[in-house]
């Protein structure tokens, strides 16, 4: 069935409202705002579900009327009027029910991209973070598991407003039937909601310290990954295994007991909503019986009792935890949004474009020339540690590192990075064609062209079924392993930066098509400076200089003169 049009996505989505976080923010704070963060769809999606509901409450209504009016009088007529209203009742609660759903998604959905994006930025942020919600396994447990807890809170504002509405339709149909049975709903529900809320404190402490576990057993397992090559060169990997499994097991408990805390909590509640409505029951029994009520009014109040047991029961099995799990899940992702920065100030100026003079002093001396190309042959810790200095990630461990003659640190790390790019030995791709994997969408044809052609991606180009507009796949899953690198190379060309660092560009492909590259990346930089860190002998043999693992410099008249 095709859905009416008002009904179907929009071309545009609906905006979202931000979800403002300053230091005055609390975990109840940011729960209401999440709750609140989308009305372009919580409010028609509230608007249908109280539709449902009411359309659920009136089913006894109708019936009780119509054995008054219709059956007990034996008139067809209104008869068929009865089962018309009745039809059109089930069709209004069942699309309401059915649109109002899908519509809460939606704003849900919309939430929790937002929230995804503010713990992402906070976390990506230039000036670092700071804490132990930075560690890779606790701020992806809070990226994930949290923000989609925190999320799901926007329902908040969609069902327990329609259940609501059909609890106070009860209550008002009851109070025309029989004061004294509807006194008791207005009384008794109240005091239901407000035992929910003061029983579910405990479980609101449960589930927080449930997700610190978690995420810290998530960090604990990220960082025994990390730096397993290193626990394994100390002999340490029991050691760290075992902080791990005292981790999980910790986290175990947690989850253990606060899964047993929110079952006594709904066990409890919902104890509590069967005696009150069996207590309903019986008065309006006992009225039945002495000739208050007739038969179609009985009937309408047991079946509205049988009804309301649903949206009461929801607010303890639904609402209760649901808002107990949004604070405790806030308060999780408060520790990222108000992370302190590890750097307080990245730097304010801006590199000037063009060729510039990079130069590192200290324990191992560096310098490159303006359009100078240099080798140099270095260990994987010396290469990351040098990668990290030269991309604005790190200070180094002793000396200075300039750019123009001036210090890294004093540059903004955008604008630096525009400069100077360092490409990691592993580049990854993203779903996407070529041409966009390799112009970033800020290369001109031209220039795409020329760097697909240095890094030897012509085969590559040719032998896809749509050319440039093939796509890779995740990570370029499509393509081979040198296919990867290549392309990955020519995306880095493409951006033709005044310095780039490229770490083993060409692992993966075979000696003539290194060779290849070797002569073609040295024609491609042209007056820019390139700094390779390899031992590739075909790509050192191109460079002006090689530097050693020792310090000591070769040039290429050196080796000239040598021969």
């Amino acid at each position: 069935m095709r859905l009416p049009r008002w009904f179907q996505a929009p071309a545009e989505p609906i905006p979202v409202r931000p979800i403002r976080v300053d230091a005055d923010t609390t975990p109840r704070r940011l729960a209401a705002r999440v709750i609140l963060g989308a009305p372009g769809y919580t409010a028609p999606a509230g608007a249908l579900a109280v539709g449902h509901q009411i359309g659920e409450a009136l089913v006894p209504v109708i019936m009780g009327f119509a054995i008054d009016q219709a059956v007990a009088t034996g008139d067809p007529v209104r008869l068929a009027l009865c089962l018309v209203l009745l039809a059109a009742d089930f069709a209004m609660l069942s699309y309401s029910y059915r649109f109002g759903s899908r519509i809460g998604l939606l704003g849900m959905e919309a939430v929790q991209h937002r929230l995804r994006t503010l713990v992402a930025g906070r976390l990506l942020d230039p000036t670092g973070v700071a804490g132990r919600a930075g560690l890779p396994g606790t701020s992806l447990s809070i990226a994930a598991t949290d923000v989609n807890v925190l999320s799901r809170a926007v329902f908040i504002a969609v069902f327990p407003v329609g259940q609501f509405a059909g609890i106070l339709l009860c209550a008002v149909v009851l109070l025309a039937i029989s004061w004294q049975i509807g006194l008791i709903v207005l009384i008794g529900v109240p005091l239901l909601l407000l035992l929910m809320d003061r029983a579910g404190g405990p479980l609101r402490r449960r589930s927080e310290r449930q997700s610190e576990l978690a995420a810290e057993a998530s960090g604990k397992a990220a960082d025994l990954l990390a730096g397993y090559r290193i626990l394994s060169g100390l002999g340490a990997q029991a050691a760290g295994a075992d902080r791990y499994r005292r981790a999980s097991r910790d986290a175990l408990d947690g989850s253990l007991h606060a899964a047993g805390a929110q079952g006594v909590f709904v066990g409890s509640m919902n104890l509590a909503t069967g005696l009150f409505v069996a207590g309903l029951a019986v008065v309006a029994g006992l009225r039945a019986l002495d000739g208050d009520l007739t038969v179609g009014q009985l009937i309408t109040v047991v079946g509205i009792t049988q009804y309301i047991i649903g949206p009461i029961g929801s607010f303890a099995s639904a609402f209760g935890p649901m808002w107990a799990g949004a604070l405790a899940a806030a308060a999780r992702v408060l520790t990222v949004l108000t992370l302190a920065p590890r750097v307080e100030n990245p730097g304010t100026a801006s590199p000037e474009p063009g060729e510039g003079h990079l130069r590192l002093t200290g324990d191992d001396d560096l310098h490159i020339a303006p359009g100078e190309c240099v080798g140099l042959r270095a260990g994987p810790a010396e290469a990351a540690e040098l990668a990290a200095v030269l991309s604005g990630a790190a200070e180094p461990r002793s000396g200075t590192a300039t750019w123009q003659g001036r210090p890294l640190g004093d540059f903004d790390l955008d604008a630096l990075r525009a400069s100077i790019l360092v490409v990691p030995h592993h580049a990854a791709l993203f779903d996407g064609t070529i041409r966009e994997n390799v112009a970033l969408g800020t290369a001109s044809e031209e220039r795409t062209a020329a760097a697909l052609e240095a890094a030897d991606c012509a085969e590559i180009v040719e032998s896809a079924p749509d050319g440039l507009d093939a796509q890779v796949g995740d990570d370029g899953l499509r393509l081979s392993g040198g296919q990867r690198q290549r392309l990955a190379l020519a995306r880095a060309l493409a951006q033709h930066p005044p310095l780039l660092v490229l770490h083993e560009p060409t692992t993966a492909v075979d000696s003539v098509t290194e060779a290849r590259i070797a002569e073609r990346l040295r024609a491609a930089r042209g007056p820019y400076s390139t700094l390779l860190i390899t031992d590739a002998p075909a790509l050192l043999a191109v460079c002006d200089r090689v530097i050693g693992p020792d310090r000591a410099e070769t040039s290429r008249s050196d080796e000239h003169a040598h021969e």
